[in-house]
């Protein structure tokens, strides 16, 4: 690897700033190695530069950016029109340290021209802000007081207590199977009788039972549409803490005015 001016730059987030348009593009801290160029089935680079002015110069995957250790290095793909880095021309596929200022062109003529340089400061500390504030936002969200829950188990219990005390189940029993039994318990109590027949009469009796009986239950609809209210809103409440984005002092709110 050919050296240049060397400079740690993994302690800051750096950015390609893009001189003939002043756009930057942002290098992804999570990879080691950023693709630059433009889209390529199946191949998608990690900067998209085909919107930029003269675009047609840069090979779809013109260059990639690595992280080595403590510095970045580029490195030409064997592009069509080259990279040069500081009016210096790459030969392909040789990594070259890159350092904060350096001016790197893709394709000749520069122009198509980055600097590589730190975000400012104060785009930094507003990111870092904005994900603190996401993940506690995050956190307030998932976590649901212990009232709450509480109040969502109650929910759900009442709604399955109302549900089944209302169903009234029975059940058919056809005649042929309750005769058996019935002979069978009499030969059982007859002495002169074999008492496995009864044992055997009972069990035809129990067989006709299972396999033409009927059970059937019934249960109000409007009893079916509070359950089910009582439970969705139980539910809601335990795992999330509202119910159609109203909570407890909300809805408490909402019963006193």
């Amino acid at each position: 690897m050919q050296n240049f001016n060397t400079f740690n730059t993994t302690r800051l987030s750096l950015e390609l700033f893009h001189v003939q348009t002043n756009t930057a593009f942002d290098l992804p801290p999570n990879l080691a190695v950023i693709r630059v160029g433009k889209p390529n089935d199946p191949i998608f680079p990690d900067i998209d530069i085909s919107s930029l002015p003269n675009a047609d110069l840069v090979s779809r995957i013109h260059a990639q950016i690595q992280l080595d250790g403590s510095n970045y290095f580029i490195e030409d793909l064997e592009s069509s029109n080259g990279t040069f880095l500081n009016n210096t021309r790459l030969k392909p596929r040789t990594p070259y340290q890159v350092n904060l200022g350096d001016r790197i062109d893709l394709g000749q003529g520069g122009k198509v021209t980055f600097i590589l340089q730190a975000k400012p400061q104060y785009q930094q500390n507003l990111s870092s802000t904005t994900i603190q504030f996401q993940d506690a936002e995050n956190q307030r969200k998932t976590s649901v007081d212990k009232t709450t829950k509480l109040v969502g188990l109650a929910l759900m219990v009442a709604g399955i207590v109302i549900l089944t005390a209302s169903i009234r189940v029975g059940i058919f029993f056809r005649i042929p199977g309750i005769l058996l039994c019935c002979a069978g318990v009499f030969v059982l109590l007859q002495r002169r009788i074999n008492p496995n027949l009864g044992w055997i009469l009972i069990a035809l009796g129990i067989a006709v039972i299972a396999f033409t009986g009927n059970v059937f239950a019934s249960v109000n609809l409007f009893v079916i549409l509070v359950s089910s209210a009582l439970l969705f809103a139980g539910y809601q409440f335990f795992t999330t803490g509202k119910i159609l984005d109203y909570d407890l002092r909300s809805l408490q709110g909402l019963i006193k005015k």
